[in-house]
């Protein structure tokens, strides 16, 4: 195989009729979502091949159209955040190489105001040219981009993620055998499909005929709609970012209202506080599967994973597990070697789940995408996740900071993830995060919940790390702030604590 269409071409034969892709206003079968995309394709393949498509089209089925509709005419899409700053838009749109930009009727008017030249959703579906799409087609192979994906980059500017269809293949064939995803698993989707986590669900979908159910973004923020909306549309799969998993238990939803059909929930993203995932366990089914799920977008989306296998008190962490198949990760110390057991290091990765690098960014890609330090003998490649890890007892690596979280102070390495565990143990601290005010010299917990009283959090911290570690303030405030992932939003918690 050597392009991700031929999952979908296979999943549009088997399943012509099936609902395939659904939000607020559209349910597309595959065979309708196969036609609009060969129109999409026959359009674009009259301006070239192997060019970067800039999707600035809200989540939508008619976003996934064009994303599909890139690749026939073998081109590589980059969804675009129709919400970020245009500021944001404008230095990825520069960043790329000529893109094409493809948006909507709903925003044809962001897309004037970026000074590009675009085409219209809607104009696009006119006829399909099959010569057009196989001459594309037998240009293809399975180092060909499929898509970019943009992150925040350390120095303000996004920083573009290249992923082949060979690794986007190689990732989805785990990821559907591990968690036998097929026909019958219908997906509630939450995060953005500009946002690895959205890989996983969307291509489980193409591949195996699953039904992709975009969930509307006002359903988190009244989970008891977020529920009804689940058991509606009959969703047994998730795969949340802690975050909005939190959200249930934050609000004890389960009291009043409960999912019927979950089979699977997978998450991902970020630290999954333990008190809230033991709130799904205690009150769901108990043939429930949950799955930490842990990597990159360097990765393709991970390349590491923990079935919950046994219990957990609220004021232990999740391990991130074991490797995925075919992907080895192994663990290197500060000596450039391989850390023993018990030894802290840094997670590297070794799979065809790999990225080719960071677009029009060699310097970045040099620094992360390196030679096996553990491999003298013949160039072999492999990528710094820059997340520090251990192997726990059980032979199962257990996730301690990333590097950016880890500070140094008087003399101490500390880790911020240890502070947050302890606070996030506290019955009723909804969310937490820490950070160093190096100016200042000052290690502060925020915290977000209904604890009136800082020192209770404090004292928790305490029964879990040493007193180096203790933070010099503890601060509570209303709502923690998030990202467009859905994910806690630590520049902008920077800036909050400047005002308090």
């Amino acid at each position: 195989m050597k392009n991700v269409l031929e999952f979908f071409e296979a999943t549009a034969a088997r399943f012509p009729e099936k609902i395939g892709f659904t939000d607020a206003n559209r349910k597309a079968t595959f065979s309708q979502t196969r036609e609009n995309a060969k129109k999409i394709g026959s359009f674009l393949s009259n301006y070239g091949t192997r060019r970067p498509v800039a999707v600035l089209i809200d989540k939508t089925v008619n976003c996934i159209d064009v994303m599909l509709g890139s690749l026939y005419a073998n081109d590589f899409y980059i969804v675009v955040d129709v919400h970020s700053p245009e500021d944001r838009i404008l230095n990825i749109l520069s960043t790329l190489d000529s893109p094409i930009v493809v948006t909507d009727k709903e925003s044809e008017e962001l897309a004037k105001a970026l000074g590009y030249d675009y085409f219209v959703y809607e104009n696009m579906l006119g006829e399909i040219d099959e010569n057009a799409l196989n001459n594309a087609r037998s240009l293809m192979c399975d180092m060909d981009t499929a898509y970019i994906l943009f992150t925040s980059g350390s120095t303000g500017m996004p920083k573009g993620t290249v992923i082949s269809h060979r690794a986007l293949i190689s990732y989805i064939n785990w990821v559907t055998e591990e968690f036998k995803f097929d026909e019958t698993t219908s997906f509630g989707s939450q995060t953005p499909l500009y946002f690895s986590m959205s890989v996983t669900d969307f291509y489980s979908t193409v591949k195996c005929g699953c039904t992709y159910n975009i969930i509307p973004k006002q359903d988190f923020i009244f989970p008891i709609k977020l529920v009804e909306y689940l058991n509606e549309n009959k969703i047994n799969t998730i795969y949340w970012v802690p975050t909005a998993i939190s959200l249930m238990p934050n609000y004890k939803v389960f009291d009043v209202a409960k999912p019927q059909y979950l089979k699977t929930v997978l998450f991902a993203g970020e630290v999954m506080p333990t008190k809230q995932l033991n709130y799904w366990i205690k009150n769901l089914d108990s043939n429930i599967v949950y799955a930490n799920l842990f990597g990159p977008t360097e990765t393709t989306d991970i390349c590491t994973f923990y079935v919950v296998n046994r219990e957990f008190a609220d004021d232990e962490s999740l391990p991130i597990g074991k490797h995925c198949d075919n992907c080895d990760v192994f663990i290197v110390n500060n000596d450039g070697e391989l850390a023993k057991d018990g030894e802290e290091g840094e997670l590297y990765a070794r799979t065809t789940f790999m990225a080719d690098g960071y677009y029009k960014n060699p310097e970045k890609t040099a620094e992360a995408f390196v030679q096996n330090p553990l491999n003298t003998c013949y160039p072999e490649r492999v990528y710094k996740t820059g997340d520090i890890v251990k192997y726990n007892k059980y032979g199962e690596i257990i996730y301690i900071s990333r590097k950016d979280f880890q500070i140094k102070r008087q003399g101490y390495r500390i880790e911020l993830g240890e502070i947050e565990a302890g606070a996030n143990s506290v019955a009723k601290v909804k969310a937490c995060a820490c950070i160093y005010d190096k100016e200042a010299d000052c290690l502060a917990l925020v915290y977000e919940g209904a604890v009136k009283d800082p020192n209770v959090v404090l004292d928790a911290v305490k029964k879990k790390v040493p007193p180096y570690m203790y933070p010099d303030k503890v601060l509570r405030i209303k709502d923690m702030p998030k990202n467009a992932n859905g994910k806690l939003d630590r520049k902008a918690l920077q800036k909050i604590y400047k005002t308090l």
